[in-house]
Formats: C-alpha cells, sequence, structure tokens
C-alpha cells in the first residue's frame, strides 16, 4: 500500500488527478472488493488532492472560482455516485471503469493544451461547470475516482484552461467532493480505513514532486504521458472485466 502511495502521489502532482485510477485496481489485486476499493480509493484522495492543490496554488496555477462552481454540481453527482456503488452488480462496476477510460483516453488524445490560456467565467461557463460537476460526481462516487481524470481535460478542450491550471483546479474541485462522498460511503460501511490512510498520507508528501515535472516538460509531452498511462490502464481494466465476465 506504501508503494502504491508512491505512485500515486507522483501520478497526482504530474495529470492534476486523485489517483483512484490507480489506488482501485491496486486495492483490488490486494484482495478488496472492486465496491469497498472504490470507496476505501474516495477517502486516500482527500489528503493526496490538498498535497497537490498546496503545490499547484505556489505557482498561481489554480482557478478558485471555477473550483467552487465544479465542486457545487459534484456534491449532488457524488451522493448520486455513492448509492449507485452500494447498489449496482460488480461487473457493473468493472465495465463501468473500462467505458470511463476510453471516454477520457479519446477526449485527452484530441486535446492541444496551452500553458498561457485561463478560464473565462460568464453565466454559459458557469452554467456548464456547475453541469460537468455533476458528471463528475456521479463518476467519481460509482468508480472511486476523485474525477481528475475527466476533469483535467475537460477543462482544457471546452472550458479553455491552460494545462497546469487545469490540474490544479481539477484538485482543489475533488477535495472537498472526496470528503463529503467518503462521509457517505463511511456510512455504509464499505471504507477500509487503514487502508485509506496509509495510502493517502504517503500519496500526500510524494505529490509535490509530480508537480515539479508537471511544470518541467512542455504541455503536450504532459498530454502524451497522461494518454499513454490512460492506455496502459485500459489494458490492465480490460483484462480484468474480462476475467471477471468469464467468472
Amino acid at each position: 500500500m506504501a508503494v502504491v502511495g508512491v505512485a500515486v502521489g507522483i501520478l497526482s502532482g504530474m495529470f492534476g488527478i486523485g489517483g483512484g485510477t490507480v489506488i482501485v485496481p491496486a486495492l483490488v489485486w490486494l484482495g478488496l472488493t472492486q465496491r469497498h476499493a472504490a470507496a476505501t480509493s474516495m477517502m486516500a484522495i482527500v489528503p493526496t488532492a490538498v498535497s497537490g492543490v498546496v503545490s499547484y496554488a505556489v505557482g498561481d496555477d489554480v482557478d478558485w472560482i471555477a473550483a467552487v462552481i465544479i465542486f457545487a454540481g459534484m456534491f449532488v453527482g457524488g451522493q448520486i455516485g455513492s448509492w449507485l456503488l452500494s447498489k449496482l452488480p460488480e461487473l457493473v462496476l468493472r465495465w463501468a471503469f473500462v467505458l470511463f477510460l476510453v471516454f477520457v483516453i479519446v477526449n485527452q488524445a484530441m486535446s492541444n493544451p496551452s500553458r498561457d490560456s485561463r478560464i473565462v467565467l460568464n453565466a454559459a461557463t458557469v452554467a456548464g461547470l456547475i453541469a460537468f460537476g455533476v458528471i463528475a460526481g456521479i463518476l467519481a462516487g460509482l468508480l472511486g475516482i476523485g474525477g481528475g481524470a475527466i476533469c483535467v481535460p475537460a477543462l482544457s478542450i471546452i472550458f479553455g484552461a491552460s494545462d497546469l491550471i487545469a490540474r490544479g483546479t481539477s484538485l482543489l474541485a475533488m477535495f472537498p467532493n472526496a470528503i463529503t462522498t467518503s462521509v457517505a460511503n463511511a456510512r455504509r460501511r464499505m471504507v477500509h480505513i487503514k487502508a485509506a490512510l496509509i495510502i493517502g498520507i504517503v500519496a500526500a508528501l510524494t505529490a509535490p514532486l509530480g508537480t515539479w515535472i508537471a511544470e518541467a516538460v512542455t504541455p503536450r509531452t504532459g498530454a502524451i504521458l497522461f494518454t499513454v498511462y490512460l492506455c496502459v490502464l485500459l489494458v490492465r481494466s480490460l483484462f480484468v472485466a474480462l476475467k471477471a465476465a468469464r467468472r
């Protein structure tokens, strides 16, 4: 779990993700069910996201207003996702995770991030951020991810944020959502608290290293690395889903 925490922290800082795309498969491999792995992942994301936000905020790469707006939607979506997590069969959860990864990879491959652009707030943008937050919250609660894997490409492609601002804003938006969703999961007795604390604390210590790497590489290089990471994860998740279907 400590090794998982190191990997999650670096990837979280590099890509602006909570790390659920690593934590969930790792916890399943360690013996948790998909349901409990997803719930535990959400709690581990809390300290990871806090550390990442601080690192990006130091470089003024966080859009605080946009993050608050996204969280408003994620709060509602997260509760819906947590409820679905307690109801849906394991096999459905595994295939939902695979389909989610395919969607993110396609969007990430289409992106051409900039390092200078910022989000321009107007009525249409605010409505779009709220609606997007609801969708991201449902996926986060259902799949045990922070939402960064969908927030980062969306903030760049749809809302015009630079690559670094998209990552910093994504981490800030997922932090309070991870807390509220974890509370809902804990009430349903789906969280392995000890595992969440080990992974989350170690990840929080290594996240600044990932942020440093993100700032050192070009935006296009960062996008390519993120896409490669997601493709590797997709292959593994597809294999696990097919294996579970045969069983």
